[in-house]
């Protein structure tokens, strides 16, 4: 799943070589984490939360397929921090 958000989210913005996606598992939910750079964080939010909606509904699409329970968080990463 992690892969699905992080080719998604690279395909949609400026600068795809600062997108991450960290994944978190806990013993009943999954939490992933994508981070984008500031400039893209409205980008990938949307107008009135629209793409960042329908990332949502992906993931949970893909995690009820699989009987988990994700949630997805969406963070501006810091622009000092390049990989």
């Amino acid at each position: 799943m992690r892969e699905l958000i992080l080719y998604i989210a690279q395909g949609l913005l400026d600068t795809p070589d600062r997108v991450e996606v960290t994944e978190r598992v806990g013993d009943q939910t999954t939490v992933l984490e994508l981070k984008v750079a500031s400039e893209d964080l409205g980008k990938i939010i949307g107008r009135q939360g629209r793409t960042a909606k329908a990332l949502r509904t992906v993931v949970n699409a893909a995690a009820l397929k699989a009987g988990k329970r994700v949630i997805l968080e969406i963070v501006e990463k810091n622009a000092g921090t390049h990989h």
